[in-house]
């Protein structure tokens, strides 16, 4: 019910179905989310994140800048398929990567640019699940706020690494993902303390969408910043920004609506009535045993397997495949590497107030609503996955598909991406260290299949990656239409309030 002040009531619940058909909350004003402490923490983590998805994407326009390519490969075979013809334009030729004088390159091979592309992913497998059970356990904002520092402060450290050769920038880029490892898991946390239930979906798709807009703003600034101030300038003047945000981060946030300084009484009252028990920390132990057991969890887990082997494909090959590919320049590969995750950022803030009114409404159900928003997030970007394979050398038919493929695609942020915090929302850290954990190994093998695939700079490479990245999206769209779940689990329920759910089917069966 609408209120004049802007306000309203709600009158639901936590999953599909409750006991009894009791409403969460009854008759709960809600304070207006504009201006809001939790619209402005969701704003500041979209920061956060931004920052940090620039730190992991920036070398991959910075790699084809760094990378002596009449040296890489000298004895190119092109007999296998016609290489695209250069474009039209005298100036947009990936020949000509012209660096300020003195600016180092390196003749590193495909299969070593896999390698370095990959090597942030081994770090950041390491970190997920400690980082998701400590932010659970002390509260996210700490593990968030130093993970984004460490990997900023590493990042200043870029262009002397490369500078000692391969073996030392791999290790740098894996010391990288190991502090970036924990910001997810906090992220997820963090809201499991602050996220009412019906405005999970917007607030954590605002928060979450920061990596797509990272990758938006990023890879355009790293195309020019390479051809104005040369490639080591990217690093210092990223980590210089991660930094920056650090400071902000710790003077302006809190774990818990319970201890924000600048909270009105009103909204804290709210987020606290809304989330109740579920709101609270888990403690020392957590349920392993049910945890693996989980049905819905796996269908989590494989699904973000699945999505992320074409999602992790795109974020570090896109650069490489304009330029070797498609001939653009350094400049023009950054600007159109770019579009995607403009597209990607809008398209997933969309649904996730989308979702959120549908659940409102009660249109679907919260495990329809993942399921739909998942599968189609699935579905529509193998389609266009594919069409990209078959666009051949048409510079406009190659953009526009990708373009459709990470718009499609960010739909998925409504779906199973905030999944965790549906089935069990106070170990939703815990979780989504789990499944980012796994969710990181294609960012680990996908760089390195690309490679291997491409090794030979030819179109037909090209096209295998793609079909492979379209099956991967197919299989998890089917496996989590069967399997997903957008209730609260039985092992996820603190005990105090299961005795009280179980207080009130007894009188239930009593009556």
């Amino acid at each position: 019910m609408a209120h004049p002040n802007g306000s309203y009531s709600i009158n639901s619940a936590l999953s599909d179905e409750s006991e009894d058909n009791e409403p969460l909350l009854h008759d709960v004003t809600v304070p207006p989310l504009c201006c809001s402490a939790r619209l402005n923490l969701s704003i500041l983590m979209f920061m956060g994140i931004a920052v940090v998805y620039g730190l992991r994407v920036n070398l991959s326009v910075a790699m084809v800048a760094m990378v002596n390519t009449s040296e890489t490969i000298p004895g190119l075979n092109r007999s296998t398929v016609p290489m695209c013809p250069l474009p039209s334009h005298s100036d947009n030729t990936s020949q000509a990567l012209e660096q300020p004088e003195g600016t180092p390159q390196y003749p590193w091979d495909a299969e070593t640019q896999g390698w370095l592309l990959g090597a942030f992913f081994f770090g950041y497998l390491c970190t997920q699940i400690p980082g998701g059970y400590l932010s659970g356990r002390y509260g996210g904002s700490v593990f968030l706020g130093f993970g984004v520092l460490g990997t900023a402060a590493l990042t200043l450290l870029t262009p002397l690494a490369a500078k000692w050769g391969p073996y030392w920038l791999f290790a740098l880029r894996a010391l990288e993902g190991l502090g970036e490892g924990v910001t997810f898991p906090a992220l997820m946390s963090m809201w499991a303390h602050w996220a009412p239930p019906l405005e999970r979906s917007r607030l954590m798709s605002l928060s979450g969408n920061g990596a797509n807009f990272g990758a938006f703003l990023a890879m355009p600034l790293t195309g020019y910043i390479c051809q104005a101030l040369g490639w080591p300038a990217v690093f210092y003047l990223c980590g210089g920004a991660g930094c920056l945000w650090a400071v902000l981060w710790f003077l302006l946030v809190s774990d818990d609506p319970r201890t924000h300084r600048r909270i009105s009484q009103e909204e804290r009252d709210y987020i606290i009535a809304s989330i109740g028990h579920q709101g609270s920390s888990h403690g020392w132990s957590v349920p392993v045993l049910s945890m693996v057991t989980s049905v819905p969890l796996w269908a989590i887990i494989i699904t973000q397997m699945c999505s992320n082997w074409s999602f992790y494909t795109q974020l570090t090959s896109l650069p490489t495949y304009l330029s070797n590919m498609l001939h653009f320049d350094l400049k023009s590969n950054g600007f159109l590497s770019s579009l995607p995750y403009l597209a990607a950022w809008l398209c997933a803030t969309l649904a996730g107030f989308v979702a959120d009114h549908l659940i409102e409404k009660k249109v679907f159900s919260v495990t329809t609503v993942r399921k739909l928003f998942t599968v189609t997030g699935m579905l529509f970007p193998a389609g266009f996955l594919l069409a990209v394979a078959y666009s051949g050398c048409s510079h406009v038919l190659t953009i526009a598909f990708f373009t459709l493929t990470s718009a499609t695609g960010g739909t998925s942020g409504a779906g199973v991406f905030m999944n965790q915090i549906d089935i069990a929302p106070r170990y939703a850290g815990f979780l989504l260290g789990i499944t980012n954990t796994f969710g990181t190994i294609p960012g680990v093998i996908a760089p390195i299949v690309t490679g291997y695939f491409t090794k030979d700079h030819t179109m037909e490479g090209w096209r295998k990656v793609f079909w492979v990245s379209a099956t991967v999206n197919v299989c998890a769209a089917v496996f989590y239409m069967l399997f997903g779940s957008g209730e609260v689990q039985p092992w996820a329920i603190p005990e105090d309030e299961a005795n009280v759910d179980e207080g009130k089917r007894t009188r239930s069966v009593s009556a």
